[in-house]
């Protein structure tokens, strides 16, 4: 007597994995901490506050608006608190409160759920919330010099912080700054909160692409055009090594071309598509260092690609087999 075998048919693809939106945002936050740690260093406490701030109101306005809409809670899928975690991190010390708070809405409620939610957004919600908050530019280019305070007396306060120019500001300038290379590579300088350590960000780069939740596809072609522009065309008569490694640990190249380019959402899906995206990124980096009004142009860079993405992956996308010859014969028909 044959026994009958039944099976559950689904439908395709038919692969099955643990990895889930959740967990790749547990990887990032987890990414992240080590620059965190870096800021609290550097900064003080009020670099842990301003993070908590940012990642609750980002939290809020996400559960909020989908309360208020009918629609299902997102907030389990941390993909909020890494955009508060990241927004935090391109901001200075010296804000206060109510600036990540206004940053979170504007990232969450305007750049994102507007859109449909987590994957539907065409910019980086972090970033175009960075742009939005120069509206306030002189809190936004505010900048405390690093160690320049007791690092748990500025949590409700930054009155006695010490202000400086950023690194990115003498290079804008034609100059090398005045911290060493060895400074600016482990974070001992002015800056936003989460950019100020190549060190940190690229042992959390290192670890995504481990974890294979990032391609380094778009991050090494993103920092390696940033690299051979820079060290081709040297500014302020400096030597083009010194030149192009000032260039690679100041601002927010790192940050930026590991965590903000790398978005799911707003890159390319195309293997050469991401290629034509880093390259794009880079040479938009360098020409707003070099010959735009602002002394940093990585979130512009990477904004500014976020909107071509259709354009590249629809020119990028690989025909079908025998497609062309398809259509000439329909066409001769």
């Amino acid at each position: 007597m044959s026994k009958e075998l039944s099976f559950a048919v689904s439908s395709s693809p038919h692969i099955r994995s643990d990895e889930d939106t959740r967990s790749i945002m547990l990887d990032v936050i987890i990414s992240l901490i080590p620059a965190l740690a870096v800021a609290i260093y550097i900064f003080g406490l009020r670099s842990l506050t301003l993070t908590l701030v940012c990642v609750a109101a980002c939290v809020f306005f996400e559960w909020g608006y989908r309360k208020l809409l009918k629609k299902p809670s997102s907030v389990g899928d941390l993909s909020a608190v890494v955009t508060g975690m990241l927004l935090t991190f391109c901001l200075p010390v010296t804000v206060p409160y109510w600036i990540p708070v206004i940053g979170a809405f504007f990232a969450i409620v305007i750049v994102k759920q507007l859109y449909g939610g987590i994957g539907k957004n065409f910019l980086n919600p972090a970033l175009a919330a960075r742009a939005f908050l120069f509206s306030w530019p002189v809190i936004m280019t505010t900048w405390a010099a690093p160690l320049s305070y007791s690092r748990f007396a500025n949590i409700f306060s930054v009155a006695d912080a010490i202000t400086s120019a950023t690194p990115m500001e003498a290079l804008h300038a034609g100059r090398l700054p005045d911290a060493t290379l060895w400074q600016a590579f482990i974070g001992e300088i002015g800056g936003s909160l989460g950019e100020i350590s190549s060190l940190v960000l690229l042992l959390g780069g290192i670890y995504l692409v481990i974890r294979k939740v990032i391609n380094p596809r778009i991050p090494l072609t993103y920092i390696l055009t940033v690299a051979v522009v820079t060290f081709i065309f040297p500014k302020g008569g400096a030597d083009s090594l010194t030149w192009m490694l000032y260039n690679l640990f100041c601002g927010g190249l790192m940050l930026g071309a590991i965590f903000m380019a790398t978005d799911y959402a707003t890159s390319p899906v195309t293997k050469k598509g991401q290629i034509i995206y880093g390259i794009g990124c880079g040479l938009l980096t360098v020409f707003i260092r070099y010959f735009g009004s602002y002394v940093e142009g990585v979130s512009y860079a990477i904004l500014i690609m976020n909107v071509t993405v259709w354009l590249i992956d629809k020119s990028t996308l690989p025909r079908r087999f025998g497609i062309k010859k398809a259509a000439k014969e329909g066409a001769k028909k």
